[in-house]
Parts: structure tokens; C-alpha cells; sequence
């Protein structure tokens, strides 16, 4: 069987007593470690090996107490609660597993919890997300080979496969955190990190086979920790990618299930309907919303059951050992509303209690905003108790701003349909805590084809970075990166240029080298916008109030207190004269304002002229 092992991989050399006679086997513990000084006492022992559930626990340690042992359907598996009082010392304590006169000791280490831990600061509006791929963004050159000996498909890079593994890992991230920094972003976050030992390699990262263990192909525990302290170093958050919803088919659990109930669906394979609608569908039938929610995601993603409290348990742990242990800033958690809902608010409460500052956005996939709203902490209109989730994601922007912003502007096209989607905010309690985005790694590329101009792309990303929310780029976007999913979700999660060693080095984006003119002009502009826009507190926190596009042109304002940013923008191909009547209560005729795109002074007329796809950010 392969690696049943954490921190105690090597356990069996450190157990003492009559363990070669024992009637049973202790081969792994979940978590592999923990902390004294956390502010939830109450810790969840995962034990497994054969036949363990016939054992008796007892353990003598100061200020540590054994409050509970249960045993579900599986002999295999032991779960014990421990409950950690406040003076508890940092040490080794010893769990003594007992069967009749025999016995093993079972070594488990409680760590000293770091200063000021609980104190950490999530993301917020003052941040832009840049969304990396890690097997597509850049590899350090390491042998794979070397690094999945104890998996069960070992799959290594091969490039020339759009839907396989090419190689990217965390060491590449980290040789590329001075390019990340220079764009101007102030947090990153990683599509997941963990192991995915399945057939085919899951390059992806959403197929978790181990939740406390990085992906060998990818690095190591060690190495995503020191990653996360580079990127601190630089003043860059990192966000983390997180599924509960489900596992992968080739998870240990699959093969020795802790308990019937442990998976939804196990006996006949059921896959999702994908319907969000029937989790808010006040007419729904009971049928149609347990597919949504007990339903597969895909055959090789089963579908874990959030509504086992064990379970549960075991899921809350694991994120806050993460953010403990790694000292991530951040979790994006993938198919938010397919989980169990009680399940994942106290989840949420949990993370909460122990992080108070912390940000955690949902993955909630909607093509209205209503839906969207619906899961956003504080929810007007979720009849089911309050989702205590702070930030949702945009997805309906992502849906409409290619044909928005690209499009002429009429009555009711071009960026009429951002005024319209912004005006439907009431529906969220805060509209500053939405992900907003173009693209990400599930949807098509904002570009499906490299622009003629590059006139309507910037009013996008200028909307993006100046509007209300917080930011998400996906990477490449610097450089044009751009295509369709039509074939497969590999053609828009394409390689960074220059990020591998076997390049041919005619291109390399984190160097320039090869960028063609209109991709250096992109990754200018982006850098530009995203390094005045670090640290400015109007965009972060200032107000917004906004205009219907008049004669194709959009104007908004961002202030706070005494400082205001207005951005206009042109959405037309051809040249407009406007009566500025329109903007009067935030731009009295005569006012002067600097743009902060050209640095040249810009005053306001009773009539003025915008040359075709014009775009000024304007501040006093």
C-alpha cells in the first residue's frame, strides 16, 4: 500500500512494547501534528490501521485529555478527541493503544503555537489575486523521476500533451517571485497544491489524494512553506486552493472507507446535475437538489459527505493546520455550493474563531447575481440561516465583459451592460468583498484571439482594477495569453513562456525577451495601473457612484473623503462630443484633474471630445 504516512512515516521504528505481537496496526495519524495555544481546545485524532478499533486510547500529558473515542463502521480506523486546555506545553506526548495485556505507543508532537498567529490579515479590496496554474507556470528543473517513487501513477511531465502534466512546481514559483512582485500584484493564489496521485496525472490539482501532503511532482511540505515566507518577504499574500467537496477516486478513503456514510453515492455512481439553481429553488424537489449536492462532480472526483460530523471535523482541521503551518493568507475553496451548507458554515465559524482577520472566497458559479448574492455572509434572501461567507465570485462579470467592453456601446450593449450589472449590487450585503475577474483557469481566456488594438482590453482591465471588489488576474494576461476551452481546458491553462527548461528561449515573459510590441505595451500598461493602484486607498476603500454610458461613454467615481478618481471610457470605435451636463454633481465645469495613465493635466469643459476607445484615470 503506498504512503499511510505523515510526520509519522517512520512510526513503527518508535513504538514501544509488545507491538510485533499487537493484534492490531497503527500506520497513520491525522493531523500529523498540532499546536498548544490554539483557541479551539478540542483536537480530532484520524487513526488508521488494521483492525485499530478494538484498541483502548489513554495517554498521560499534562493539561491533555482523552474526552472521547469513537469507532464507526471501519475496524480500521479509530477517531479520538483531545481536549488541549490553555497551560498545555509544547512536547511529545505519548497515545498508548491497548488490546487485552497488549499494547504500542503511539508518539504525537504538539508544537508551539508561532506569535501573533491568530492576528494574521486576509486578503481584502486593497489586494489583486494573480491566479497561477503551478504545473503551467514555470519549473525549476528538477528530475520529476525522483520525486513520485511511492505514488501509484507515477505520471511525469510531457509538454507535448495540452491535458497533461508539463512540469511546473513550486520551486519555479518561487525562482519567479521578482517577476510576480514587478507586475505589481499584491497576493497570489495557487491552484492546488496538494497530492493528486491519479491516473493521468490530474495536472490541475482538484483530485486531493492526500490533504497533508504536497504533491511530490510539485515539491514538498518544506518547500511551500518557504515559498509563502518569500512571497511575505516581498509583501505578497498567498492565497490557497482548497476542494471539500470532494476527493479523488484514488484517495486512500476510496479503498478503506472510514464509514458507509463517509462518501454520498457509493454504491450506484450518480453525477451532479451542475444545477446551483435547486440550492435556492423555493419549489425544489428533494430529488433534484440531492443531485446537486450528493451527486459526483465527475467519476473520478466522489463526492464526500459533509454531513458526517467526523468528516467534517477532519475537513475544519485540515485547513486551519494549513494556515498554521504554511502561514497561508487565503483560502479559495473550489465547488462551494456543492458541499453540505451547515457543513461549511461551521466550517467557516471555525476558521473564523481561530483567524479572525482571515479571508476565505467560495467558488459560487452562477449566470445571474442573484445567485451569487445568495451565498455572501449577511445574505438578504438565504432562507437556510446566514452562509457566513465573506467573499463570492463574479462570475456573471466574467460572462458578460468580453462582449461589454469589445462591442459598440448602444442603449442597452457595450458598457451598458456593466452599468446594468453593477446596479444590481443591492442584492449583496458587501459589494467590496466580490472576487471580480475576467478569466480564470476554468473559463475561456478574456482574449480568444489577440486584439487588432489594445484600446478595449485596457477599458477592461481598467474597470477591473479601479472598480469595486477585489481583483483577479490570471496569469498571462501581462502578455496576451489568450484562447478557447472548445477543445479542452488545456488550451487556456497554457505554459508561461520562458518558465522551462527545455524553451527554446525565442520567447521568455518573465525576461521580455521576445515579447512582441503590443505584448510589451499590455504588460506596461497592467504594471502601471496595478503599482499606482497598491497602497491607494480610494479604490480600496473609497465610494462608487456611477453614470449611464451617454453616447457610448462610461464614467464613474471612486472617493474618499477629499480624493476622487474618475475613469472615463469611450466605448465606441469612432470618435464622440459629449455634453458633460450629465456629471455635473462630481465634476463641476472647470475642474482639474491629472490622468494618471499620460501624468497630463486634464480639465473639464462644458463639452468635450473623446477619440475612439479613449480611456483617462483621472485623480485630484
Amino acid at each position: 500500500m503506498k504512503h499511510l504516512l505523515s510526520s509519522l512515516a517512520m512510526m513503527a521504528a518508535s513504538l514501544t512494547g509488545t507491538a510485533a505481537n499487537a493484534p492490531f496496526t497503527v500506520d497513520r495519524v491525522e493531523p500529523p501534528y498540532w499546536w498548544t495555544g490554539m483557541r479551539q481546545d478540542t483536537l480530532q485524532l484520524m487513526l488508521h490501521g488494521k483492525d485499530i478499533a478494538g484498541a483502548t486510547a489513554s495517554l498521560e500529558y499534562p493539561d491533555v485529555r482523552i474526552i472521547e473515542q469513537v469507532k464507526l463502521d471501519n475496524p480500521n480506523y479509530l477517531f479520538l478527541y483531545l481536549q488541549i486546555d490553555r497551560d498545555a506545553r509544547p512536547g511529545t506526548l505519548d497515545l498508548k493503544l491497548s488490546e487485552g495485556k497488549r499494547s504500542v505507543k503511539v508518539p504525537y508532537t504538539l508544537k508551539a503555537r508561532k506569535a501573533g498567529s491568530e492576528n494574521r490579515k486576509g486578503f481584502d479590496s486593497s489586494d489583486v489575486l494573480y491566479l497561477i496554474m503551478p504545473d503551467r507556470f514555470a519549473s525549476d528543473g528538477r528530475d520529476e523521476r525522483k520525486a513520485v517513487k511511492d505514488l501509484d501513477y507515477p505520471v511525469t511531465a510531457d509538454r507535448s500533451n495540452p491535458n497533461g502534466r508539463h512540469g511546473g512546481n513550486i520551486g519555479g514559483l518561487r525562482q519567479h517571485l521578482d517577476y510576480i512582485d514587478s507586475l505589481g500584484v499584491t497576493a497570489v493564489w495557487v491552484c492546488p497544491v496538494l497530492e493528486n496521485d491519479m491516473k493521468g496525472g490530474a495536472y490541475h490539482g482538484y483530485a486531493t489524494t492526500d490533504y497533508y501532503r504536497i504533491d511530490p511532482r510539485l515539491g514538498t511540505n518544506e518547500e511551500w512553506r518557504e515559498f509563502i515566507d518569500e512571497a511575505h518577504q516581498r509583501g505578497i499574500k498567498v492565497v490557497m486552493d482548497m476542494i471539500f467537496n470532494h476527493s479523488g477516486d484514488n484517495h486512500p478513503w476510496m479503498k478503506d472507507m472510514p464509514s458507509k456514510d463517509w462518501y454520498n453515492n457509493t454504491e450506484k455512481y450518480v453525477q451532479t446535475n451542475y444545477r446551483l439553481s435547486t440550492l435556492h429553488d423555493p419549489y425544489v424537489s428533494d430529488y433534484d437538489k440531492s443531485r446537486t449536492v450528493d451527486g459526483w462532480f465527475v467519476k473520478g472526483m466522489p463526492d464526500l459527505n459533509q454531513r458526517n460530523p467526523h468528516l467534517m471535523r477532519y475537513l475544519i482541521q485540515n485547513s486551519i493546520w494549513w494556515i498554521e503551518d504554511a502561514g497561508i493568507d487565503g483560502i479559495r475553496m473550489d465547488t462551494y455550493p456543492y458541499a453540505d451548507f451547515n457543513g461549511m458554515v461551521s466550517w467557516l465559524k471555525a476558521v473564523r474563531k481561530e483567524y479572525p482577520d482571515f479571508n476565505i472566497v467560495g467558488e459560487c458559479w452562477y449566470e445571474n447575481e442573484g445567485g451569487e448574492a445568495f451565498w455572501q455572509r449577511g445574505s438578504y434572501t438565504n432562507r437556510q440561516g446566514d452562509p457566513e461567507l465573506e467573499t463570492v465570485m463574479d462570475f456573471v462579470l466574467s460572462q458578460k465583459a468580453r462582449d461589454a467592453f469589445s462591442g459598440e456601446t448602444g442603449e442597452w450593449t457595450g458598457l451598458n451592460k456593466i452599468y446594468d450589472h453593477l446596479a444590481l449590487d443591492y442584492l449583496f450585503p458587501n459589494p467590496s468583498k466580490i472576487l471580480t475577474f475576467l478569466d480564470n483557469h476554468d473559463t475561456d481566456r478574456f482574449l480568444l484571439e489577440e486584439p487588432e488594438n489594445l484600446g478595449w482590453w485596457k477599458q477592461a482591465l481598467a474597470f477591473l482594477l479601479t472598480s469595486r471588489g477585489i481583483p483577479q488576474l490570471y496569469y498571462g494576461t501581462e502578455i496576451l495569453m489568450n484562447g478557447s476551452k472548445e477543445k479542452s481546458d488545456g488550451y487556456i491553462r497554457l505554459d508561461m513562456p520562458g518558465g522551462f527548461p527545455d524553451d527554446s528561449g525565442e520567447v521568455n515573459a518573465f525576461t521580455g525577451k521576445g515579447l512582441t510590441a503590443k505584448q510589451k505595451e499590455a504588460l506596461d500598461f497592467m504594471k502601471r495601473v496595478l503599482h499606482w493602484r497598491k497602497g491607494n486607498d480610494v479604490i480600496a476603500k473609497g465610494s462608487l457612484r456611477h453614470f449611464m454610458p451617454y453616447q457610448g461613454v462610461y464614467v464613474y467615481e471612486r472617493r474618499l473623503g477629499d480624493r476622487q478618481v474618475v475613469v472615463m471610457m469611450n466605448g465606441n470605435d469612432d470618435e464622440v462630443t459629449m455634453d458633460m451636463e450629465q456629471t455635473l454633481e462630481i465634476l463641476p465645469y472647470g475642474t482639474k484633474l491629472t490622468d494618471m495613465l499620460t501624468g497630463e493635466p486634464v480639465t473639464i469643459t462644458e463639452k468635450m471630445t473623446f477619440a475612439p476607445r479613449a480611456l483617462y484615470i483621472l485623480e485630484n
